[in-house]
């Protein structure tokens, strides 16, 4: 198999994680698709044949190898087999204990943006310029499928110098906590590449028995202390930077008006500009050398 092309997309989004690339084709397990491949105990996919697979080991190997602490909670990664796609879904999971989605009809939309706007400007005040980030509003709006236990949103936001992030969050509901399913793409293809998550993996995966939400025992089993609105408010999601088309993690900490509220990472911006300026520069030296060449 081709992993070289799997390597290059894998670089380009972990070198903004702060690490250095190592050679992937020596070091990673890959999983070509046309098989059943498991999110630990927890979750099976039927892998598409156009998708390849990195269980939870070689996911977190491919941290460590970056200079990146795992979380310890990943399942697997999933990739595009097709080189022109430069997309990526990572799994985690969240043992939260069992969450209850009685407030599925009241969840507010306006509400939890306002929470995040106002939690992420209180926080913009200890940041310099440059990486300062604002939410600017909905992409998707929050919604919950009661059928497959699936909360879905994505929300919109922006450096000082408009430079939109956008993230994509999933998280399927189990009987002790949740999956998350993290879309990794750019804005400029996220619609295209979203379709390959609701199209070709979420229906491909299945929580394995003994893990459904349907087999919650309310005699034995944790329960959460937040509902789904908490669960928005409170959970991780990666965005995505236009034009580097790479992603930096958000961290939801701190308590304003009760919920936790949005705040960026402090280097974030301040990383992905340089970085930009380095690839930038580096296209230049690229034209100078074509041009050297004629």
């Amino acid at each position: 198999m081709r992993l070289k092309k799997h390597w290059i997309h894998l670089s380009l989004v972990l070198c903004l994680l702060g690490g250095s690339t190592v050679s992937a084709e020596q070091n990673y397990n890959w999983i070509e698709g046309g098989t059943k491949v498991s999110l630990k105990q927890v979750a099976t996919v039927d892998l598409d044949p156009s998708l390849v697979f990195l269980d939870a080991e070689n996911t977190m190997k491919m941290s460590r190898d970056n200079n990146q602490k795992p979380r310890g909670n990943e399942l697997g990664s999933i990739f595009s087999a097709d080189e022109k796609e430069q997309w990526s879904v990572i799994f985690r999971y969240e043992d939260t204990g069992y969450i209850k989605d009685a407030d599925k009809e009241k969840i507010d939309p306006k509400a939890i943006l306002k929470s995040y706007k106002e939690g992420t400007e209180e926080a913009n005040k200890e940041r310099t310029e440059g990486t300062r980030i604002h939410v600017t509003g909905w992409d998707v709006e929050p919604f919950y499928d009661k059928a497959t236990h699936n909360l879905t949103w994505s929300m919109l936001a922006e450096y000082d110098d408009k430079e939109q992030l956008v993230n994509y969050n999933v998280r399927m509901l189990t009987r002790e906590g949740y999956i998350s399913a993290i879309l990794i793409s750019d804005p400029k293809n996220r619609e295209t590449d979203k379709k390959q998550l609701i199209e070709k993996i979420l229906p491909k995966l299945t929580v394995n028995a003994g893990e459904k939400y349907e087999e919650f025992n309310a005699s034995t089993d944790k329960v959460s202390q937040y509902g789904l609105t908490g669960l928005i408010l409170g959970g991780a999601g990666l965005v995505i930077a236009k034009k580097v088309g790479l992603i930096a993690t958000l961290l939801l900490v701190g308590k304003k008006f009760g919920l936790v509220i949005l705040v960026a990472l402090g280097a974030l911006g301040t990383f992905i500009k340089k970085l930009f300026s380095r690839k930038k520069r580096a296209e230049a030296d690229e034209r100078s050398a074509e041009q050297e060449n004629l």
